[in-house]
């Protein structure tokens, strides 16, 4: 007759479950120190301010622009190491490339791009803004975020968000030593968002903090509409902190 018990064959003790792997750790991200890193639109302020604090950081930077010989007079002016491209080559020799464009030209900055980035880590930052005599306030794009937009245009690469709420100013500003801030960072693959956790810690004074899903990256870049009004009415460069994490 067929036993029914949950012993093992020899009648002894049920079999212990097997010992479950202990949670990963949040805070143990990887080495990016040896990333290549391409910022999209790096001759803008957001853009050259992201470029100035990695290669300040040691990391290797390439700025990329429509015209080659802006990007490489951007590059020659920030030092440290950074080199300038047109946005092709930049994309192609970056192991994860930052997006910085302004929104009015985020879709066919990326289209144009496709096969380029394909394969790589994307990183977008882009803000989907309006602004009238009341201020700023947010668009919200047809696919529901600048950062799922970049998603559906670059089936080919792992795209992530990060680094919306971050001053242009104090970015750029060489006299600022670190950036008080936390980064609100979204993707579909935790190795993906891993390392662009790990890439805000290599700035002085910033930290990724995993925020969701690219479904949720709407309200992520629309509060950088709440941060203008911030700055304007009490002459600020404000940034974020999430507590309790």
């Amino acid at each position: 007759m067929t036993s029914t018990d949950s012993s093992n064959s020899t009648g002894g003790t049920p079999a212990a479950a097997p010992a479950k792997a202990p949670a990963k750790d949040p805070w143990d991200l990887p080495d990016v120190s040896g990333l290549v890193i391409g910022v999209l639109g790096g001759t803008g302020d957001q853009g050259r301010g992201l470029a100035y604090r990695f290669g300040r950081a040691g990391q290797k930077v390439i700025i990329g622009s429509r015209a080659a010989e802006r990007a490489v007079a951007a590059a020659e002016e920030l030092g440290l190491g950074i080199e300038g491209a047109d946005n092709a080559e930049c994309a192609r020799r970056s192991d994860v490339v930052i997006v910085a464009v302004p929104w009015e030209g985020h879709a066919k900055t990326l289209e144009s791009l496709r096969e380029d980035l394909a394969g790589k880590l994307v990183i977008d930052c882009v803000n989907p803004l309006g602004f009238d005599k009341q201020g700023a306030y947010a668009l919200k794009p047809e696919e529901g975020s600048a950062a799922e937009q970049a998603a559906a245009l670059l089936p080919g690469s792992r795209v992530t968000a990060a680094f919306h709420h971050l001053s242009a100013v104090l970015l750029q500003d060489e006299s600022v030593a670190e950036i008080d801030t936390d980064v609100m960072v979204l993707g579909e693959s935790r190795a993906d968002t891993d390392l662009v956790q790990a890439l805000c810690a290599r700035i002085p004074g910033m930290r990724g903090v995993f925020s969701g899903r690219l479904r949720n990256a709407h309200q992520v870049e629309a509060l950088v509409a709440n941060l203008i009004s911030v700055n304007r009415r009490y002459k600020a460069h404000a940034g974020l902190r999430i507590t309790d994490v």
